[in-house]
């Protein structure tokens, strides 16, 4: 019972660690794509919460059925014909540009905050991405079983924190009357949303695979789900707070947190890393998985061409290429969404798995 039990937040944990990375983390991604839409933000994601909770459920059934084993597979079933090949071939540049992003952000964060070499930042993200992927799906689910805790304790810490030193009432009238820039935000719920499950699909399947049993998986994302909205939230309501000042920094928590001294910063700044650090094995892992079945190219192999594949990306100004990648890996995600939903009903609607 406890081996389940352990199983269960394994996955949890796992689902949680490759979704947040360092732009939920720092507050960036909620501030993008949540907080600036205001009140309705908290809408927002109690929204992607059900997502997350019916399709990464779908794909793990999709998954088992068919014995799948990367994100490929899964496009190549549920997305079939000339769509499929793009998704497919989108997925892959946005997980590899994520990988290269965040070694970037590794030597960026490093020079920073300590002064070194960015290349050191660099050179630590690739060793320790290289001893936990050799490690295969072990490795993933060890990473994060450390990794989200400490998440969840310092952001915990820093909104509870916020609270118990808030000289003003904060009600939801309140809330509510604080201005926002953006609208629809159910458009903006949906890309983040879509790409998140489409990335997460690269670890979600290789798991359904090894593990096979969905019963344990599709809890552990429920819990999973529950878990990163509950964070969310809690980041979202101190961000919108915050409004308008925090959309003057990279790192909207950072700025939260200097109130609470320099402790508090460093304990954040060291999650943010980490987070880094799970969505760069996260990416690598799931990429890794594809090219093995793909082109039959060995996993560890697969390890250590992507990472020399990322590096170089990691130097190059690829901004533009972002401003082009994301948005429209954010729409064919939200068809895949579509099709995956189809697919599962047509196929699992007189049957069970």
């Amino acid at each position: 019972m406890i081996k389940k039990l352990s199983l269960v937040f394994q996955i949890a944990a796992v689902f949680i660690g490759t979704i947040v990375g360092a732009g939920l983390a720092s507050g960036q991604e909620i501030t993008q794509f949540f907080t600036t839409y205001g009140f309705m933000s908290f809408i927002g994601i109690i929204t992607c919460c059900f997502i997350y909770i019916f399709i990464g459920s779908m794909i793990i059934k999709i998954s088992i059925k068919y014995n799948l084993n990367s994100y490929n597979g899964l496009i190549r079933i549920v997305s079939p014909g000339f769509l499929g090949e793009i998704t497919d071939i989108l997925t892959s540049l946005f997980l590899i540009c994520g990988a290269a992003i965040i070694l970037a952000g590794s030597g960026a964060l490093i020079h920073q905050y300590f002064h070194f070499s960015k290349w050191i930042g660099i050179f630590l993200m690739c060793l320790l991405s290289i001893i936990v992927l050799l490690r295969n799906t072990k490795g993933l689910m060890e990473i994060n079983s450390f990794i989200v805790p400490s998440l969840i304790i310092v952001v915990l810490t820093i909104f509870f924190l916020y609270i118990f030193f808030s000289k003003e009432f904060i009600s939801i009238s309140y809330l509510k009357s604080i201005p926002f820039p953006k609208k629809h935000w159910y458009f903006s719920t949906l890309l983040y949303g879509g790409f998140n499950i489409l990335c997460c699909s690269g670890v979600l399947v290789p798991l359904s695979n090894e593990i096979k049993n969905g019963k344990y998986i599709i809890i552990g994302v429920i819990i999973g789900a529950i878990g990163l909205t509950v964070l969310s939230i809690c980041i979202n309501f101190i961000l919108l707070l915050n409004m308008p000042y925090i959309l003057k920094y990279e790192i909207p928590l950072l700025y939260i947190s200097n109130r609470f001294g320099k402790i508090i910063q460093m304990f954040l700044i060291a999650i943010i890393w980490l987070e880094m650090f799970s969505t760069e094995v996260s990416d690598i892992f799931s990429v890794t998985k594809t090219l093995e079945e793909k082109f039959k190219i060995s996993y560890k192999k697969s390890i250590f061409l992507i990472i020399l594949i990322a590096i170089p990306i990691s130097q190059v100004g690829f901004v533009n290429l972002i401003h082009i990648l994301y948005p429209a890996f954010g729409v064919v995600s939200i068809i895949f969404m579509l099709q995956c939903t189809l697919f599962y009903y047509r196929n699992f609607s007189k049957r069970k798995l």
